[in-house]
């Protein structure tokens, strides 16, 4: 199935008559409820577009379950060079029970991060105004936090093997790959994040235990950091910070970690700051070798595809970090903060009982930000990203 085009009209804006900027998008809705979050992303991107004077020609690819049950086709040759054109992908979701767990995550999404050369995935984990979170107590100023995450490596190279099957002395082998030049990425862009947020970095593994992998993350935290001298360091083991996390959250303002590690305290963070529905992600290119990627990490949540119960929000922040990615750090901050206000004010932050559907939730933000009826968030994730990218 070749790719749509959609065109997109040049709207007024509000600073000025003619668009000065524009910039290429990828859409990947996906599966389940992708489809439905991606909407209404966009229609707040229409919104960011008119408000502040530039354009998007956006490109849907059509990658999920139903196109590889149709086709048989995951990640080709031919879609990851389609996807090099852009300066940026939105993606919605993938996962289907229709299709065997592993096939799509292994063969798209570790597959696009891989080939887009995505070195880190970035996890904003804050508590906005108004959104309930488990935690009893939290106040959202004690909840500011930044995950780096290193996107290619670790225990998700899908090297393994599997011997002596089908009996009792079966043995599975799955390794772990960890490379100074990796690490490095990682590590250098968390100190520079760092630099323009509050000047603390942690590096979150298990030393003690993963020795050799741990003893290479140390030295290069060291080695990077002596370029960074405004930037202090800690330490912390990812058992430990499983418990700081949830209970002083404010001890950390930027933490870089490994693949495994990283993936795992996300979503824990993600709870942290009122659910899976209003965490947002990106996968980000450090070179300018490939695509980066931004996406909502809930799923496709197939039970509810289709209702209108799915929280756009994730997808909206994902849309704040993308325009960030893209050097809008201003249309990023306005999207960022209108997706607080309208989260703040909803009853329930999933399902039937947030009183609104995805749409209709979509087309709140997309008016909050259309109107600037909304104050930027303090200390912007989403403008400092532009600020490091742009650098």
């Amino acid at each position: 199935m070749p790719p749509t085009v959609i065109p997109v009209v040049d709207v007024t804006s509000r600073r000025s008559s003619v668009p000065t900027r524009s910039h290429s998008l990828a859409v990947l809705p996906g599966d389940g409820v992708g489809p439905e979050v991606t909407d209404a992303a966009l229609e707040v991107l229409d919104a960011a577009q008119q408000r502040f004077g530039f354009t998007t020609e956006r490109t849907v690819v059509p990658l999920g379950a139903e196109h590889y049950l149709e086709t048989g086709e995951l990640l080709t040759e031919d879609t990851v060079a389609q996807l090099r054109e852009h300066d940026a992908i939105l993606f919605g979701a993938i996962g289907s029970p229709k299709v065997r767990p592993g096939i799509l995550e292994r063969g798209i999404i570790l597959a696009l991060r891989g080939a887009m050369r995505q070195a880190v995935n970035l996890r904003p984990v804050r508590l906005y105004p108004g959104v309930p979170t488990p935690i009893a107590g939290l106040e959202p100023q004690r909840c500011d936090l930044v995950i780096v995450r290193e996107n290619t490596e670790g225990a998700y190279v899908a090297q393994g093997s599997t011997v002596h099957r089908g009996t009792p002395a079966r043995t599975a082998v799955q390794e772990s790959v960890n490379t100074w030049y990796a690490v490095e990425r990682a590590v250098e862009f968390a100190y520079r994040l760092a630099s323009v947020r509050r000047g603390r970095l942690t590096l979150c593994h298990k030393t003690n235990v993963l020795v050799e992998a741990g003893s290479l993350w140390l030295d290069v935290m060291e080695e990077v950091g002596q370029r960074f001298p405004d930037v202090e360091t800690d330490y912390v083991h990812v058992d430990a910070m499983c418990m700081h996390l949830p209970v002083s959250p404010e001890r950390f303002d930027v933490v870089v970690t490994d693949n495994l590690f990283g993936d795992i305290v996300t979503d824990l963070g993600a709870v942290v700051q009122g659910g899976l529905g209003v965490a947002a992600s990106g996968n980000l290119n450090l070179e300018g070798t490939g695509t980066s990627m931004f996406e909502p990490i809930h799923g496709s949540a197939p039970d509810i595809a289709g209702r209108g119960w799915a929280n756009p929000a994730g997808a909206c922040l994902s849309l704040a970090l993308l325009l960030g990615e893209l050097g809008e750090g201003e249309a990023a901050a306005t999207v960022e903060g209108a997706t607080a206000a309208v989260l703040g004010q909803l009853p329930a932050l999933a399902g039937e009982a947030m009183g609104a559907s995805t749409g209709e939730l979509g087309a709140r933000i997309a008016a909050a930000v259309a109107e600037g009826s909304t104050s930027p968030v303090p200390g912007s994730l989403m403008g400092q990203l532009a600020r490091v990218r742009t650098a």
